[in-house]
């Protein structure tokens, strides 16, 4: 591998290349985080969306499937958080990613078991907030990724979060291809990581139809941000559903809130005192408000219609602005060899002018 790509990264997670798919809920399945690891990238499993009692078979089938290290993505307010941290140490997993959920003692916990962790951060706040806590590595995410997201441009963002820690930043955000890759790198970030152009390519679970809709989209500015999922910004592809979300009543979307609770409670296997007792939590800590804390069910399973049941106009499409700069499927190795073989032919180019 050439030198120019080997950054701390690569051994702290142990893969060759220092490209991180994410955790995307529905998406990033078995197949796809081992894809991911047998090209020379690093897999997140996406811990948060797989039913409790099913996630250590889905760990034990990445395992079956790859020897390449790969991590777990975990929410606290998932009922069975403390089984997925407890996993994480069993399977000896390489890493795992976060939001600002986990304590400082669930956070030891992992570390005194050697995994790494790595949270995805919106702000330099946040980034400075879980390193307090302990993190090993973090994700930083700009305004052009997809999903919940904040409002400050990666080009910003990377750059004020580098200055203000000492760990490995990751670079997330409007990543596709190779030149993004070496742009992060020049910035003096450890790696890209990248949900959209994963979730698009040939091992990618996201049914046709919906697939069908990434592929098709031409405008970044299609691909917005709205706060009418889970009152939190969240930037997606702008279909007929999403309209009709925005334009309904409190009232519609108060019922919507209710069905789509009932719906995640049978998922998960929480009993609804269960939910009242961590929609209580979530409100205590400030994270989010009333209005949030409703609907905060609305969000996986209006994704799960579009990215499991493959109904794109029944549910929503999270995505990156990438999504309208790609346009093409692609196999996992294919994407990760590309990326790689344009970085090192830019970089090159820049430290030899002339170079080819």
């Amino acid at each position: 591998m050439s030198a120019v790509l080997t950054t701390p990264l690569c051994a702290l997670l142990g893969c060759r290349y220092p490209i991180v798919q994410t955790a995307m809920g529905w998406v990033a399945d078995a197949r796809l985080v081992a894809a991911t690891g047998n090209a020379g990238g690093f897999g997140f499993l996406a811990g948060a969306t797989i039913e409790p009692a099913q996630l250590e078979r889905e760990i034990r089938k990445v395992k079956e499937l790859t020897d390449a290290p790969f991590g777990l993505n975990f929410h606290m307010f998932q009922p069975n958080a403390q089984e997925a941290i407890a996993l994480a140490i069993k399977y000896r997993l390489r890493a795992v990613s976060y939001g600002r959920g986990p304590d400082a003692r669930a956070i030891g916990r992992l570390k005194d078991a050697g995994v790494i962790c790595m949270p995805t951060v919106g702000a330099v706040k946040h980034a400075q907030k879980a390193i307090e806590l302990g993190a090993d590595v973090v994700t930083v995410q700009g305004a052009e990724g997809g999903g919940h997201t904040g409002s400050v441009p990666t080009t910003l963002l990377l750059p004020q979060v580098l200055d203000a820690v000492k760990v490995p930043v990751v670079a997330a955000g409007g990543f596709y291809d190779g030149r993004g890759l070496a742009a992060a790198l020049a910035y003096g970030a450890a790696g890209i990581a990248m949900g959209t152009r994963f979730l698009m390519t040939s091992e990618s679970p996201v049914p046709p139809a919906t697939l069908a809709r990434y592929v098709a989209v031409r405008d970044a500015q299609a691909i917005r941000v709205s706060l009418a999922i889970d009152g939190m910004p969240q930037r997606m592809i702008a279909n007929r559903y999403l309209l009709e979300l925005e334009q309904a009543g409190p009232a519609r979307r108060l019922l919507l809130a209710l069905g789509t609770a009932q719906r995640w409670r049978k998922h998960t296997g929480l009993r609804w005192s269960e939910m009242l007792a961590t929609a209580l939590s979530a409100l205590r800590s400030g994270d989010m408000s009333v209005a949030q804390t409703l609907m905060a069910a609305n969000a996986p399973v209006l994704i799960q219609r579009a990215m499991v049941e493959g109904a794109p106009d029944e549910g929503v499409l999270p995505s990156g602005q990438a999504a309208a700069a790609i346009g093409s499927i692609v196999t996992v190795a294919d994407l990760i060899a590309r990326i790689a073989a344009d970085a090192e032919r830019q970089l090159t180019s820049i430290a030899r002018p002339g170079a080819q």
